[in-house]
């Protein structure tokens, strides 16, 4: 019998799997995949702080950013870059970042003339009204630093995993398998990301989940790099971080005049940079409760029409991909569906960036 027992092997998973570890429980995930496949390996690894709701979220995300930070090097995963140049394109997005940067989530950020941030990013040639720089964030290689993370929490942890096999129900103290057999926990948290029809899908009725899709790209190596993980004026109608301070209304219906294409595909720049190089451009957002698997050539045009306005042109496309995720009103909800049985899902796209410090927080209310 297990201390706990942990349902899904994506970041919120192991997330709840670090936390109960490092408690010294005996703990053991199940997931259907035999290997990360999910929403989790699907996104920027981007571990976003600046930006993000005010109040309860940012705190989450500094959180989880500190213990990336923290465990990152024992788990063999590199650090690809640090921090957020957010690029104001139009004099209307400079408002916004000069207010955010006189609330409490701006205090380590620095504001930068135009002039200042095409000196910071030599490569920036398109309209330019000023910038902030933010240290707090932090950028992983989601695709690897996935199954290094699972490896690390089994090897330095002594985290079980029991993988290619389904759940077919919960309840208090058992999980039974597809494979027809069983096994016991004395806790069980289930994180089954967008996978509501499985298990517990009255929950997800009730907290107003349905899914969203995402359309990435990597682009060919362009020969320079980015100063940090780049976001532009969309990003600011998008994070509420940004999109709940009263500047951001000029920006919003500037935007609607100007990109309405873009934001009908819910699309906001986000450029990274891997360690060969490449970059990887994204991301869009459209929701159905389950999104056609064919991606949209206009989208991808779109995106790479924005890495174009900041950057003067985009290199070769060389991977194109999708990636849902669950989708709610809330950042997460927490649920008890039965004694003994936490349902944890994130549904804001944040789960790189706040899982860590959800998790935390799950197991204290478990445990304590």
């Amino acid at each position: 019998m297990h201390d706990l027992i942990i349902v899904g092997a994506g970041i919120v998973g192991l997330a709840h799997a670090y936390a109960a570890a490092r408690r010294g429980m005996d703990v053991l995930v199940i997931d259907r995949d035999a290997q990360a496949n999910g929403a989790s390996v699907r996104n920027f690894g981007f571990v976003t702080v600046t930006g993000q709701e005010r109040g309860k979220v940012w705190r989450l995300a500094q959180r989880s950013a500190a213990i990336w930070r923290q465990i990152a090097p024992d788990a063999g995963i590199a650090i690809e870059q640090e921090g957020l140049f957010l690029v104001a394109q139009r004099p209307e997005a400079a408002a916004v970042i000069e207010a955010f940067s006189r609330t409490e989530m701006g205090e380590d950020c620095t504001l930068l003339s135009a002039a200042e941030a095409r000196a910071h990013c030599p490569q920036l040639t398109g309209e330019v009204s000023g910038a902030l720089l933010s240290r707090a964030d932090v950028r992983v290689e989601s695709r690897t630093a996935i199954p290094l993370l699972a490896r690390w929490l089994e090897e330095a942890h002594g985290v079980r995993f029991q993988r290619g096999v389904a759940v077919n129900s919960v309840a208090t103290g058992l999980v039974r398998l597809s494979d027809g057999s069983f096994v016991k926990g004395g806790e069980i948290v289930v994180c089954p990301g967008d996978d509501w029809a499985s298990l517990f899908p009255r929950e997800y009725t009730t907290a107003g989940v349905t899914r969203c899709q995402l359309q990435m790209l990597r682009l060919t190596a362009p020969g320079w790099r980015l100063p940090a993980p780049v976001m532009t004026d969309l990003s600011m109608i998008r994070y509420l971080g940004y999109s709940a301070l009263p500047e951001a209304e000029a920006l919003r219906l500037r935007l609607e005049r100007e990109c309405a294409a873009e934001l009908g595909y819910g699309i906001h720049l986000i450029a990274v940079q891997s360690a060969d190089g490449t970059l990887v451009v994204g991301d869009s957002h459209v929701y159905a409760a389950t999104p056609p698997p064919f991606t949209s050539e206009a989208i991808d045009a779109a995106m790479v029409g924005q890495f174009s306005a900041l950057f003067g042109g985009a290199p070769p496309v060389i991977e194109r991909w999708t990636g849902t995720y669950a989708s709610g009103p809330q950042h997460s909800f927490v649920r008890r569906p039965m004694p003994g049985v936490r349902l944890a899902v994130v549904t804001s796209g944040t789960g790189a960036s706040t899982g860590f410090a959800l998790a935390e927080d799950v197991i204290s209310q478990l445990y304590e």
